[in-house]
């Protein structure tokens, strides 16, 4: 019919406009976290597009559930406030008549945010987790950050380099403190860059500096001056932790029923259902007095949108330390919001019907 063409096609155009500001938000708001991780010097500056990718990826089912709510919302309310719904009421096309086209246009959406939270998040969550850990096991000086001291991983060397060269393997004026033997070592020169040995050892090679070993005022007290320095990097594993639930298969989820990992799976039960539950409740949320003014709706939703996540949040928490049992928690809320969505439509049904009865 020509509302449902109508609709799908304005709903399309605002769907697109939603996600690409919703995602350009949440992009610059982790890319600015990365950043100053890696101008801390925690965080490799070449890891930093790496982790904003599966920082994305993991926060997608959310990005696409909002970007659902907002459009519906914001379609069918401009429609309400151009009179148009009003138009389409005088020709039998009431509220309930909108759920179907609404619903054929979010379904493809829905399921990939199912596909996300079951598959695509987990992966990126471990793929995350494997990547800091290689970026952790190395030790290589395109891991020290200009203009901040950078501590070996084994705690007996301290870096400091005042500036980086142009293909970012060369260090300029460096300082190297060091700790061998007993004795205490500073090195310091006007460049430095890392060597391969054929045999896979890592070296740091210091050009034209000095070293000073010992405590001044001892008569062991040396200055060497040097043309090339060789430090060896030695090797570091990194002790593996265990994996965050969020990051386990889903697979092993259902394998293993314990409270977290029954906990994670009823969460990720919930994002799909949630975003079902908030594109039903859009369209008589949709639907407002002008009198009231378009904001009333607006703030409205967006409180029973933050009551809702965080009702889901605390009952994923209460399940995961016992208090609740994990797929009562998260499941009442969903019947709470279920009947809210009931008692909205049966509301908005009612005074379509009164309206109609007045007209006539």
């Amino acid at each position: 019919m020509i509302y449902r063409r109508a609709l799908i096609q304005e709903l399309v155009v605002t769907m697109l406009a939603v996600f690409i500001v919703l995602l350009a938000i949440t992009a610059v708001t982790q890319w600015v976290r990365y950043l100053g991780q890696a101008a801390a010097g925690v965080l490799a500056p070449e890891a930093v597009l790496t982790f904003l990718g599966f920082g994305t990826i993991g926060v997608l089912p959310v990005l696409l559930t909002v970007t659902l709510f907002t459009s519906v919302l914001l379609t069918l309310a401009r429609m309400t406030r151009d009179n148009e719904m009003v138009v389409w009421q005088t020709a039998g096309v009431g509220i309930t008549a909108w759920v179907r086209p609404v619903m054929t246009l979010s379904s493809p959406i829905i399921l990939f945010i199912a596909v996300v939270s079951f598959v695509l998040a987990p992966w990126a969550l471990r793929k995350s987790a494997e990547y800091r850990e290689q970026l952790e096991s190395r030790e290589d000086i395109s891991s020290i950050s200009p203009g901040v001291f950078k501590e070996s991983k084994q705690a007996d060397r301290v870096y400091f380099v005042e500036s980086l060269g142009t293909d970012h393997a060369m260090v300029k004026n460096i300082f190297v403190r060091s700790e061998q033997n007993g004795r205490f070592g500073i090195m310091v020169a006007k460049q430095g860059s890392q060597l391969l040995a054929h045999n896979g050892d890592r070296f740091i090679a210091l050009d034209n500096g000095r070293r000073y070993e010992g405590l001044a005022g001892r008569a062991d007290y040396r200055i060497m001056q040097f043309q090339r320095y060789t430090v060896r990097i030695e090797p570091y594993e990194v002790r593996l932790g265990a994996p965050s639930v969020r990051a386990v298969p889903t697979t092993e989820l259902l394998r293993k029923s314990d409270r977290d990992k029954s906990a994670e799976l009823q969460w990720r039960l919930s994002l799909p259902v949630s975003a079902i539950l908030l594109v039903l409740l859009a369209i008589p949320l949709s639907h407002f007095n002008p009198r009231s003014g378009r904001a009333f709706h607006l703030v409205a939703a967006l409180l029973i949108y933050m009551i809702y996540n965080n009702l889901l949040s605390i009952a994923q928490a209460w399940g995961q330390s016992g208090k609740v049992a994990p797929w009562a928690g998260v499941w009442s809320v969903h019947l709470v919001m279920l009947l809210l969505t009931t008692i909205f439509y049966y509301r908005r049904q009612t005074l379509a019907s009164l309206w109609g009865w007045i007209r006539k």
